[in-house]
């Protein structure tokens, strides 16, 4: 009954935390989000060459006045994610034995840091996308735009939670299975959540939700492919080895007669 008690309260906990901060940030200026559009925008700079000057309830502006890091660039719906991710992954993995409650800030901690990076990256391929042709085939430049952001935060997902879920699972099947949660995490938050916000109100919603949709699908399947294709390698690796040292034995395993005649 105790760990029932304490799976329960941890649950909530991590609940608040999300949706706590998911109200902050619909209600935040550039000015409030700093914390996080500061050293995003510092690595932007490192990256691009390019300077940046934080105009108060703006964001950073670029030198040259052409493109501004605003409130909307701060991915804090990507922060969200990656913290439920974590740490409805931790409790679950955990449900027989509750763990202690430090899983909770190091996970905030985690994604705080990879949302700086995948924002960054974001950002970095919007800056240098600018000098490519506006519109690719039969995507308008908003819709390119819209692409590139799914990739870099779903591709990011995916990163994080190849890197913190441990398993031992190695089977094409079982990376399917365990891909479906970061999967079905994205889609609560980027989909659900914003449809009980009442934004199916909103013009553009549903086109967004189509991309929402089908990207990260796309995503998941270029990943399964990657590892049918790595496994197919390894396979032909070791069968060629396997090969060698059968061959290798072979020889030593020769009659001293037949050993005089190769020698």
């Amino acid at each position: 009954m105790k760990l029932k008690a304490k799976l329960g309260a941890q649950f909530s906990i991590v609940l608040l935390c999300a949706l706590g901060l998911k109200h902050y940030y619909s209600t935040a200026s550039p000015d409030q989000l700093r914390w996080i559009l500061a050293p995003t925008t510092w690595l932007v700079e490192l990256l691009s060459g390019q300077s940046f000057t934080f105009e108060s309830h703006a964001g950073y502006m670029s030198s040259d006045h052409s493109f501004l890091i605003a409130a909307s660039c701060a991915g804090v719906n990507f922060l969200i994610t990656a913290f439920l991710m974590l740490t409805l992954g931790s409790l679950w993995r955990n449900r027989s034995g509750a763990s202690g409650w430090h899983f909770i800030p190091m996970a905030g901690i985690i994604a705080y840091l990879t949302t700086i990076c995948a924002n960054t990256v974001r950002i970095w391929i919007a800056l240098e996308s600018r000098s490519l042709s506006k519109e690719i085939d039969w995507l308008s430049a908003s819709q390119t735009h819209r692409v590139e952001g799914i990739v870099v935060y779903f591709g990011f997902l995916l990163i994080l939670f190849l890197l913190t879920e441990k398993s031992k699972h190695q089977g094409v099947a079982d990376l399917f299975r365990q891909l479906r949660f970061p999967l079905l995490v994205y889609y609560v938050t980027t989909l659900a959540m914003p449809l009980v916000n009442g934004a199916f109100k909103q013009p553009g919603f549903w086109e967004h939700s189509l991309f929402v949709l089908l990207v990260p699908g796309l995503l998941i399947v270029l990943v399964l492919a990657l590892r049918v294709f790595v496994s197919g390698r390894k396979g032909a690796a070791f069968s060629s080895s396997d090969g060698s040292r059968l061959e290798h034995i072979s020889d030593c395993g020769l009659s001293p007669a037949r050993a005089k005649v190769i020698n």
